[in-house]
């Protein structure tokens, strides 16, 4: 089955083709420090077979965050707990990544000022965000920079540039959050300047043998918002600096999704034809004949699974069993699967 078989790209060797997405914990202590429960909830799904696991939300600074209890990479304090999370998945056969990220408007700590492109609040219960300006663009650019090097120190095998969901990137990727007159806003190719200038920051210290992932949301579901034929545009603009697209969709403004088992699939194929670049695609998929369908079909390089596999740490080992396969369990698991 195309679900377990392996899949190269750069130094990523993964032994399936199953992806744990970067998922929300809250967890972390008000320093931005990981701890016990991070440990082992990373653990649990390196155990359970998940070949690629992508670390939540990190932010780049301290009101980059989306709470005051994410994990933050923005000084070198925060480096040995992350290191711990990385050697206790490469101990287990899986690669890691690490998800890097600015909260922009949608943060709700008390660790700084609320900042986005352009002063618009997420919505009429959130706070009005500061407009940014370009000396303080310049800054966060640099605290990716920054991040990028001290995830490197941490051991992980990849960077992902977290550029949906409503958070900063995003927000400057959107017309509905992006009012800016300057040489950040207005057209399709000044809305992508500041992800642009992120990579370009961020692939002068990553090292070039290490993979760079790119999370987008390829649809606002809101007229005027963000489509996938402009999505289509900016990975073209910017593809030079990632090697695979992490497709998601929504999260800028509130609005009505319809979403259903994957719905996000079409994205993560339209994006993969038109811009020829791998991608991972994600969205309530839970059955692994769904996960191999798309696979089979060429409509995704990865699947990840996101709340199937908090429900189930184990998932690919029953899956596995399920089609009567013989893959590599677990040493201390192999008399449950036999």
């Amino acid at each position: 089955m195309k679900t377990f078989e392996e899949y190269k790209l750069k130094n990523l060797h993964l032994k399936n083709r199953i992806v744990m997405p970067p998922m929300d914990m809250y967890s972390a202590d008000e320093y931005g420090r990981a701890n016990e429960f991070h440990y082992n909830h990373y653990a649990a799904r390196a155990i359970g077979g998940a070949s690629f696991i992508i670390v939540e939300s990190t932010a780049v600074t301290s009101n980059g965050r989306i709470s005051d209890n994410d994990l933050g990479l923005w000084n070198d304090d925060q480096i040995e707990g992350l290191n711990k999370i990385v050697n206790s998945v490469k101990n287990y056969g899986s690669n890691i990544a690490i998800q890097l990220n600015h909260g922009g408007r949608k943060y709700i700590g008390n660790s700084g000022e609320v900042l986005a492109p352009s002063a618009i609040a997420f919505d009429e219960n959130s706070k009005i965000p500061r407009e940014l300006s370009k000396s303080e663009i310049n800054e966060i650019i640099e605290a990716f920079k920054q991040a990028a090097i001290r995830a490197n120190k941490a051991g992980f095998d990849a960077i992902e540039i977290h550029g949906a969901h409503g958070y900063l990137i995003d927000e400057f990727l959107s017309p509905l959050s992006n009012l800016r007159k300057d040489e950040y806003g207005g057209n399709t190719e000044n809305r992508t300047r500041f992800l642009k200038e992120v990579l370009e920051a961020v692939t002068e210290v990553w090292p070039k043998e290490k993979a760079i992932s790119l999370r987008v949301s390829a649809e606002d579901y809101k007229e005027g918002g963000m489509t996938v034929d402009e999505m289509v545009k900016i990975i073209d603009m910017v593809k030079q600096y990632i090697d695979i697209v992490h497709v998601s969709s929504g999260g800028l403004v509130p609005t009505y999704i319809e979403d259903y088992p994957g719905y996000q699939v079409n994205l993560a194929d339209f994006i993969k034809g038109h811009c020829k670049i791998p991608t991972i695609s994600v969205g309530l998929i839970k059955d692994v004949d769904m996960v191999e369908e798309i696979l089979s079909n060429e409509r995704a390089d990865l699947v990840a699974l996101g709340r199937e596999l908090l429900r189930n740490p184990y998932w690919v080992l029953n899956a596995a069993k399920s089609k009567n396969l013989n893959i590599d369990f677990p040493e201390q698991y192999k008399r449950a699967f036999s």
